[in-house]
């Protein structure tokens, strides 16, 4: 084994896909980040495209590693199935035992577990490797799968990796609503002769080498231009070097050795292709422009680099394509100023207050209309019940008194269709008001487990001792934690 002889801790062109050997170029920088980004902000639905061997599976585990303290992850690899199958292996990752377990059962199983995680305050990301072998129905299970969501946030986050097999999948009409679900499509391209330099660079250093380069720049150039910059085949080739070298007892690996193993590996016939392209440092974001000339049905993506071909091949001359963003973003006609989206959204918070301050008032006369309001009581209260029917009559609940609360063996009456479930109210901050303040007013107790499902209520809270004043803020409170006020009707 030639690690001894050549001072190496570990194995530097092993096949497994080790994170901790992972290069980032700029393509796989690029698609890190806009994965990782998306997820944290929860936008759903992934997509990465890569050639066998580009180091999809590798810069996947990173993802992966990258979430580990946040989220719970899935990976999944078993992509010959149908739909049930699919299911099966889902949970069985999460430890369900799901044999005999019909669809609907496995579904409301998830269900539970995502919910769990959300009241945790945990992300759920489920990444499905090798996508591009998935029936058609079973990508529509996939997309079914990003419909478990509450109104305010994702409770799962997808990334489907693949070869361009996959790419060609989701430009087809029928899987129209999956593609248009996609936030990020990222695509990894071949590596350029200096990426593949120091590709193999970081590879031997990560592997203990300290000391003169083990390979001659002849023999790196030579690398590059035979694996068409492949990382799986740079691997090939320079184990198969070192292995060589060693046999000879060779301190360094120059370009004859390269190009022995070459031959013996299949590649001679590259040796009289021209090299690859190279690759532009700087990608070209599409334009508005370049975007309108894509049909309804047209899946970005961004180009690769020239490979030689091979003789065998039919010689095919293509024009060069520009390399596009990594975001995958749908087509608008019309763009919304950052002005214009602020202000609807006051108005609309403005709006939701005024009403709701007046029903509340309302209900505050009637049940004593000479009774004192206290700064508390002038608080906006909305019940958390979704939206209304038009013209149906709006319920009112009644934000219990703070001396009723405090007094021994208080207990408000709950109505039948509240016991056994967990009310949600939404409440404005007054000014300097902390979240543990309002807990304590409105639930009457602040732990742990009321803070964790608070976050899960509000995943857009940032700092809960410093609350903006007017600041919605959405509780979890006990079936019957409410007085049931007059419902009013729309005449009075």
């Amino acid at each position: 084994m030639f690690l001894e002889f050549y001072h190496l801790r570990q194995q530097p062109f092993g096949v497994t896909p080790d994170p901790a050997y992972l290069y980032l170029t700029r393509t796989h920088r690029d698609a890190l980040t806009a994965l990782l980004a998306g997820i944290k902000e929860g936008r759903g639905f992934f997509a990465l495209i890569a050639e066998p061997g580009m180091g999809k599976t590798t810069l996947l585990y990173q993802l992966l590693d990258e979430l580990h303290d946040s989220a719970r992850t899935v990976f999944l690899f078993q992509t010959q199935c149908d739909s049930r199958e699919f299911f099966q292996y889902l949970l069985n990752e999460l430890g369900v035992d799901a044999k005999g377990m019909d669809l609907v059962s496995m579904h409301a199983k998830l269900n539970e577990l995502l919910f769990a995680e959300m009241i945790a305050g945990r992300r759920f990301v489920l990444v499905v490797d090798e996508s591009q072998n998935l029936a058609d129905s079973v990508l529509e299970t996939v997309r079914l799968l990003s419909n478990f969501e509450t109104s305010y946030a994702k409770m799962l986050q997808i990334v489907l990796a693949g070869q361009p097999q996959l790419s060609d999948k989701l430009a087809q009409p029928q899987l129209a609503q999956l593609r248009q679900r996609l936030a990020v499509l990222a695509e990894l391209e071949p590596l350029s002769a200096a990426e593949t330099a120091n590709y193999i660079n970081h590879r031997l250093k990560v592997a203990g080498h300290d000391g003169a380069p083990l390979f001659t720049p002849e023999a790196v150039a030579l690398v590059a231009q035979l694996s068409g910059g492949t990382p799986r085949t740079i691997n090939h080739l320079c184990y198969s070097a070192l292995t060589a070298g060693h046999a000879q007892s060779r301190e360094a690996i120059g370009a004859d050795i390269v190009r022995d193993v070459a031959a013996k590996l299949g590649l001679r016939a590259k040796l009289a292709a021209p090299a690859a392209t190279p690759v532009s440092p700087e990608p070209k974001v599409l334009t508005a422009a370049a975007g309108a000339t894509a049909g309804p049905g047209s899946v970005p993506a961004t180009s690769r680099s020239a490979v030689p071909a091979k003789p065998s091949e039919k010689a095919e001359e293509k024009a060069p394509q520009d390399s596009s963003a990594l975001t995958y973003q749908p087509s608008r006609r019309f763009r919304m100023p950052k002005w214009a989206s602020r202000a609807l959204i006051l108005s609309g918070i403005l709006l939701l207050a005024g009403v709701s301050l007046t029903a509340f008032v309302l209900r505050l006369t009637e049940a004593d209309p000479g009774k004192t309001r206290t700064p508390v009581q002038n608080q906006l209260v909305t019940h958390g019940d979704p939206a209304l029917a038009p013209g149906a009559a709006r319920p009112s609940s009644m934000v219990p008194d703070l001396r009723d609360a405090a007094r021994p063996g208080a207990n408000y009456s709950a109505d039948p269709q509240e016991s056994g479930s967990v009310q949600v109210i939404t409440v404005a901050a007054m000014p300097q008001q902390t979240l543990r303040a309002i807990s304590l007013v409105y639930i009457g107790r602040f732990d742990d487990d009321i803070f964790k499902q608070i976050c899960a209520l509000n995943p857009e809270l940032k700092d809960p001792n410093h609350l903006e004043a007017g600041q919605l803020i959405r509780l979890p409170l006990p079936a019957g934690s409410f007085k049931q006020g007059k419902v009013f009707t729309p005449e009075e």
